[in-house]
């Protein structure tokens, strides 16, 4: 069956291919050069995209074709997509995302493989030195946010140049060149991307500065309530206060000036598993102070051991190596370290993607002892020699469960088997997140010691308490209108919207600032300059609202975000945990709003059930009848197989490899 499986599969792309060259032969006959008025789709029936302009049947009917070049412009009907996208947004260029589906949208094929909305958001790696990326710039409404690009110049030469098959070009409707495969058109493109040159300004070094903190609110008491439970050999005895910790005098001063007075549960456990030498899978709600739970202790270790950096080595060779999914949270784990270090000869670095490489190199190379750093740039440091790890006696996780999963699941991998890497047998791993699913459970085992402790406060994957949780039904189409109703009657607090795409990020915040709401866009396309600036208008209330993907739903610590609105709910109940808590941390109270669409979001039901019920939330009557109509539904099924019997089609039981879950060890 395999076999002629495998024939007919064959058999199709040669069919295919011929089809092509068939196409570009006619195409070449027709027009002597690349913006020729004979390069229309509606006259080239063969074309992959014929019957675009104008067949009934067609998600595209309604729009007009006025350009014969590949920068084709929408017509007058350019709503109908929006209206199918966003709930009736008639933003400008808005066509070209219809062909192109948004990476963040495409499954998971495998374990680190393919593209998952989560995945792909926080692979954050450096366009300049990873294969296939390329550095792009904030796309949306032209006239508001701009938009580049940039031609390879084997594209620039390519006899083909302006017909659809050209290799590496961009089709009518923004994506890839229809009839061009995906792999091919990638490789074509492979580190031929503008070189990165940004050099982001350094952090303010005054002591206020410094010592910026983030104040507390009226129910920080209540995080001595969590649930607590803690398994492997012999755990240590949990803290009371910071006085028990022993710390160094410098750093209890660092701590005094930071604000922080007294522990949090997960402070109050995990720093003396820390202090003891013991591997660490520490789980704890968001906003909850994971942060300081794994830099104090590391911190406090390397005073008393007299650790200084050095500018006279040829290659540095830190003790500390933290690591994080997203530019954004490395960063502000950077600054972090700082307050701790303060008045230390020991130096924290920071390093990330979207950066000009020589800035870090030379960052490193001014002394280097706590390395925070994100995966893709990390590898290209090491490869480059500029590091040794051969000192490292902290490896820090932050995220964890998205640092071994399919985004960065091999880079991590790779990290831990570099000759020069200690053994975890000769090392300190510690791991934190606020969520840690079963898989990831397994797997962080290839990287712990065996007597590791995992440290569960509250449960490992519950909301914050303090977030006030609201489900609404919204059908797609309605989204836009419920969003501007509830953004007018907030008065102006500070709000996160997460959507899905990218692209619709831009679009909504154009739209939103059209309506007379300042608002920003945040997400991986966008130029590490242009987020860092999104962040900071956010940050300072010039923009009052944040549009973004789930690049920003881990770890921003952003002072006084009242509200989050999932305008589209993300794809896994862990994203759904985190995103919501942006709001209520440290104390605060906040509020989540999320739009439930039943033709999208149903797979969720029962997770949603499960996290307002334990987070003691209010469950929305219509969720629950969901969740028992869709148990039912599963029961049928199951009673269906059942009485099948030896009618199956399948009778032997044969399992088929392609449908095993591939969450399983590198090895």
């Amino acid at each position: 069956m395999e076999e002629d499986w495998d024939t007919e599969l064959l058999e199709q792309e040669a069919a295919a291919a011929s089809q092509r060259r068939s196409e570009e032969q006619a195409w070449m006959a027709n027009s002597g050069r690349s913006n020729s008025p004979s390069l229309r789709f509606s006259s080239r029936p063969s074309s992959p995209l014929s019957g675009f302009p104008g067949r009934p049947n067609s998600p595209f009917f309604g729009f007009s074709q006025n350009k014969g070049s590949l920068g084709a412009n929408e017509g007058p009907n350019r709503n109908l997509y929006m209206q199918h996208d966003i709930g009736g947004y008639s933003g400008s260029r808005a066509l070209d995302s219809v062909l192109r589906q948004n990476r963040e949208d495409q499954p998971v094929t495998g374990f680190g493989r393919g593209r998952s909305s989560a995945s792909r958001d926080f692979q954050e790696r450096d366009s300049a030195d990873d294969p296939g990326m390329q550095e792009q710039g904030f796309r949306g409404a032209p006239g508001i946010f701009g938009q580049s690009k940039c031609f390879n110049s084997e594209v620039r030469n390519s006899p083909l140049r302006g017909s659809p098959f050209a290799p590496g070009v961009r089709g009518a409707l923004g994506g890839p060149a229809a009839g061009v495969h995906k792999g091919r058109y990638e490789e074509i493109d492979s580190g031929r991307g503008p070189k990165v040159t940004y050099v982001p300004p350094p952090p303010p070094d005054d002591e206020q500065s410094i010592f910026a903190c983030y104040q507390s609110g009226i129910n920080f008491d209540k995080y001595d309530e969590c649930a607590v439970e803690m398994s492997g050999l012999d755990p240590p005895t949990p803290l009371l206060a910071f006085e028990e910790a022993n710390f160094s005098q410098t750093l209890r001063k660092n701590i005094s000036k930071t604000g922080y007075s007294k522990l949090t549960p997960v402070q109050k456990y995990s720093i003396p598993v820390i202090q003891a030498g013991r591997d660490l899978m520490s789980c704890a709600q968001t906003g909850s102070g994971k942060t300081a739970a794994f830099l104090l202790p590391i911190v406090d270790r390397m005073m008393k051991d007299g650790i200084t950096a050095s500018v006279f080595q040829k290659q540095q060779e830190p003790q500390c190596i933290i690591v994080a999914p997203t530019r954004e949270l490395i960063n502000q784990i950077f600054l972090e370290a700082r307050k701790f270090v303060y008045g230390t000869c020991i130096r924290p670095v920071v390093i990330y993607g979207g950066t000009q490489t020589g800035h870090s190199i030379r960052q490193i190379m001014q002394g280097c002892n706590i390395l925070c750093a994100t995966p893709g740039r990390l590898l290209d440091i090491i490869e480059k020699g500029k590091i040794s790890l051969v000192e490292v006696k902290y490896l820090v996780l932050d995220e964890a469960d998205r640092m071994l999963d399919m985004g960065f699941g091999l880079d991590m991998k790779k990290l831990i088997s570099y000759p020069d890497m200690p053994s975890k047998d000769r090392r300190q791993t510690l791991m934190f997140s606020a969520t840690f699913p079963k898989e990831v459970q397994r797997l962080a085992g290839e990287f712990l010691k065996t007597d590791y402790i995992f440290l569960v406060i509250g449960n490992t994957c519950g909301a914050c308490s303090d977030v006030q949780q609201n489900i609404l039904q919204v059908p797609r189409l309605s989204k836009r209108d419920k969003l501007i109703e509830i953004l007018q009657s907030t008065g102006g607090e500070r709000t996160m919207v997460f959507v899905d795409t990218k692209k619709k990020a831009d679009y909504l915040a154009a739209f939103l600032c059209q309506e007379n709401l300042p608002s920003t866009s945040i997400h991986g396309d966008r130029e590490q300059r242009e987020r860092e600036i999104a962040l900071h208008d956010f940050r300072s209330g010039k923009c009052q609202i944040l549009v973004a993907t789930s690049v920003a739903a881990r770890g921003l610590d952003i002072e006084n975000v009242q509200h989050v609105i999932n305008f589209d709910l993300p794809n896994t109940i862990e994203d759904y945990v985190h995103r919501i808590g942006r709001t209520g941390r440290c104390g605060n109270t906040g509020k989540a709003v999320s739009f439930f669409d039943d033709q999208t979001d149903g797979h969720l039901v029962q997770s949603l059930l499960k996290v307002l019920s334990e987070a003691q939330q209010e469950v929305p009557v219509w969720l629950e009848e969901m969740a028992v109509q869709r148990t039912n539904v599963v029961a049928s099924l199951g009673a269906h197989r059942n009485n099948a019997g030896s009618s199956r089609m399948n009778p032997g039981e044969m399992r088929m490899s392609y449908s095993q879950r591939t969450f399983k060890s590198w090895e």
